[in-house]
């Protein structure tokens, strides 16, 4: 399914730049601008700038003079408007719209959706909103529902996206080859790790042998909370170790 974003009359380069920044993030390529006050707008610093790395979405950018120019080959129509009209399409949430318009024609690669966002000093003119199939309307709080035009593009962009299928969260790691999980400890390995704590916290006199306490038990129930994996008990045993080590050196200085 093909997708266009078409800003109309944009009056701020670096609206242009975030816009295209807020498509390529969501994987959209198709930008067109509809009579942009700089006629170099796609080569403007400020709108370079603001792209933050989705350069190669303003080199496909096109401007072009007229809206009939903007929406040719497309087939389904979103205005965003703030102020509801008398007369024109339907006014409609983005993700029940998005939803069921891509459910509609999923199977269509050919069918093309434009989304269309007016001026930033005047929005969008009725004769534009008329010539669009639905309203998109994003839900707001009532008494502060301004969206800058970068903000309002990604977050359509984003529910547009999620009703094509979404992209899967990106993993933890990149390595190429990432290390299998270190098995959990088990019940001989805390009870080593235990030992060995006791001892070291022996040595540096933060337990009492003749009054422990439950400091042991303690200890043994976070380990078992936390799940200690078999790389993790070498890692607390050092710990315990480099303590026993320091109280040493410290009582040998006091000799």
């Amino acid at each position: 399914m093909k997708t266009r974003f078409i800003l109309l009359n944009t009056s701020h380069a670096g609206n242009v730049g975030s816009t295209a920044r807020a498509m390529k993030v969501m994987g959209f390529t198709d930008l067109v601008l509809v009579a942009p006050r700089w006629d170099n707008v796609l080569r403007r610093e400020e709108t370079i700038q603001r792209a933050s790395g989705a350069l190669d979405v303003l080199a496909n950018a096109r401007v072009v003079a007229t809206l009939d120019e903007a929406i040719d080959g497309l087939h389904h129509l979103c205005a965003t408007a703030m102020t509801p009209r008398d007369f024109g399409p339907p006014t409609l949430e983005p993700r029940p719209h998005f939803a069921a318009l891509a459910a509609e024609h999923k199977l269509s690669a050919d069918f093309g959706v434009g989304f269309l966002f007016g001026s930033e000093r005047f929005g969008m003119r009725n004769e534009d909103v008329y010539r669009c199939h639905s309203c998109i309307s994003i839900p707001t709080d009532p008494h502060f529902g301004s969206l800058n035009l970068g903000a309002a593009v990604q977050v359509l962009a984003y529910d547009w996206r999620q009703a094509l299928g979404g992209f899967a969260a990106l993993p933890q790691s990149h390595g190429a080859s990432d290390p299998s999980p270190s098995p959990l400890a088990d019940a001989q390995q805390l009870a080593g790790l235990l030992d060995h704590w006791q001892q070291s916290l022996t040595d540096i006199g933060f337990l009492d042998p003749e009054a422990p306490k439950k400091l042991m038990p303690r200890l043994n129930q976070l380990f078992n909370r936390a799940e200690v994996t078999q790389e993790e008990v070498h890692i607390l045993r050092g710990i315990a170790k480099a303590m026993s080590q320091a109280s040493n050196k410290g009582s040998d200085g006091q000799g």
